[in-house]
């Protein structure tokens, strides 16, 4: 029994000997490698992430295709056919009392056909016109994804921007805490101060660290929204390149609204539409029209499978013919149809003019923001300056013990506050100038900013 308990000890002991060595010799994984990004980097890495823009890729392949396939009703139009037919009983007719054999019971026919539309009122001609505004329209429905894409990374780009520069404030917030602590900790050593000054000093320390866990959440958060608009894992490690400064906007409303008239693709699909509206009244119309084709036949027959011929009949027959045909009375069909396409067009035309009154709402609010989030950085700025006087005189006051420890917490709020004002003032700006620029149609890299793009930053 001993030299069992013995054995199991040292069993126990080479195991856990050969555990600890295998965590001694095995490797220790590389921390995942940290992605950097600029914001042009982010836009290039999304547009070719993104499955919106391949879902409107392919739909520029199939309106392609629709196009090709009206194309090919132009040309010639061949055709073959076999077939094989077995009588009950042998062909026959009756001539003065005798019957005579006219056929056989098996019957084989093969044949080849080749058809040229010549004439059909337009409608061939319209129904490729049709097909081609629509490529052209899909082309343009790509533009405006990927516009939309810009703008998802623009706004998720500065929204970590954002984040990073409040997680600096909840920092220095809580350094400055921590500091005013320290001293109100050193004052109540001395019997300077009573208890309720320290403690109060120490429950703000506490406030600030709990907005530094939010903040620290805060850039978690908008890091994997940035993730998610790039398709990349939502928990993957991202850094992004700091472009998060004022830049003036140049240029007036109006130059704004001349501008989204003339680029935004929404207004070139539109139009592309009612042309297409246009073209499909013409199509209707073609149907008052007859339509005119020619027609070539070449054809084999016989009572064998080789088509051969037989004792009745040529082995090979062909023929030339132009064949017309025309519906000169449907009960009004034909009109009806037109009055449709017509009342398409008239909708295709309401739906430019209310878009143009929404495309123009759109940017003006968008320029209002701007010019709104402009003034704000302004006041902040100024707001920070005195903000940073107020709690240094403060804060040199609680020294001299001529202020409390509340006038130092109150300087210091007041100067967190203006700081974070001064950073969402300066990310809006940034977000409200991405969304004019959406709402003039303007594409990366271009800008509206008085600056060059590719030589300054954003």
């Amino acid at each position: 029994m001993e030299a069992r308990q013995v054995m199991g000890i040292v069993q126990r002991r080479i195991v856990r000997m050969l555990f600890f060595f295998l965590v001694l010799v095995t490797p220790v994984s590389a921390e995942e490698p940290v992605l950097k990004l600029t914001l042009k980097e982010s836009i290039e890495l999304a547009r070719r992430q993104s499955v919106v823009i391949h879902s409107a890729t392919e739909g520029i392949a199939a309106a392609e295709s629709g196009r090709k396939a009206a194309r090919a009703d132009f040309l010639p139009v061949f055709n073959t056919s076999y077939d094989y037919t077995r009588l009950n009983k042998e062909p026959e007719m009756e001539i003065l009392g005798h019957k005579y054999v006219t056929g056989t019971r098996d019957n084989y026919t093969w044949s080849m056909s080749v058809t040229q539309p010549v004439f059909a009122g337009g409608k061939i001609l319209r129904n490729y016109e049709i097909s081609d505004l629509a490529a052209q329209i899909a082309r343009t429905d790509e533009d405006t994804t990927v516009q939309n894409i810009d703008q998802e990374v623009k706004e998720a780009y500065f929204d970590i921007l954002k984040a990073e520069r409040m997680l600096a404030v909840a920092l220095q917030s809580v350094e400055q805490l921590k500091n005013h602590r320290d001293t109100a900790q050193s004052f109540y050593d001395v019997g300077i101060i009573p208890k309720n000054d320290l403690l109060y000093a120490e429950v703000q320390l506490a406030s600030g660290q709990r907005n530094l866990v939010k903040a620290e959440n805060g850039v978690a958060v908008a890091k994997a929204r940035f993730n998610t608009v790039l398709r990349r894992p939502v928990t993957a490690s991202v850094e992004v390149e700091d472009i998060l400064t004022y830049r003036p906007m140049g240029g007036s409303l109006e130059e704004c609204l001349q501008t989204a008239l003339e680029r935004r693709p929404e207004i070139r699909s539109t139009n592309l539409g009612i042309r297409q509206a246009e073209k499909g009244v013409a199509l209707a119309r073609g149907d008052y029209y007859p339509s005119v084709s020619l027609v070539g036949n070449y054809a084999r027959a016989g009572d064998t499978p080789s088509v051969s011929g037989s004792l009745y009949e040529e082995k090979d027959s062909w023929y030339v013919a132009a064949v017309a045909s025309w519906n000169f009375w449907e009960w009004g069909r034909t009109r009806y149809n037109v009055d449709v396409r017509k009342s398409r067009l008239v909708q295709a035309q309401d739906g430019m003019v209310n878009l143009t009154d929404l495309i123009s709402l759109d940017v003006k609010n968008a320029y209002l923001y701007v010019r709104e989030a402009e003034k704000q950085i302004f006041v902040a700025e100024k707001a920070i300056e005195q903000a940073e006087e107020n709690f240094r005189i403060n804060r040199e006051r609680y020294k001299e013990q001529v202020a409390t420890s509340t006038d130092v917490i109150d300087a210091e709020t007041l100067l967190t506050q203006t700081k974070s004002d001064y950073s969402n003032a300066l990310s809006d700006y940034s977000i409200a100038i991405a969304r004019l620029e959406r709402s003039m149609g303007i594409v990366y890299p271009d800008s509206i900013f008085t600056f060059v793009t590719g030589k300054g930053g954003n």
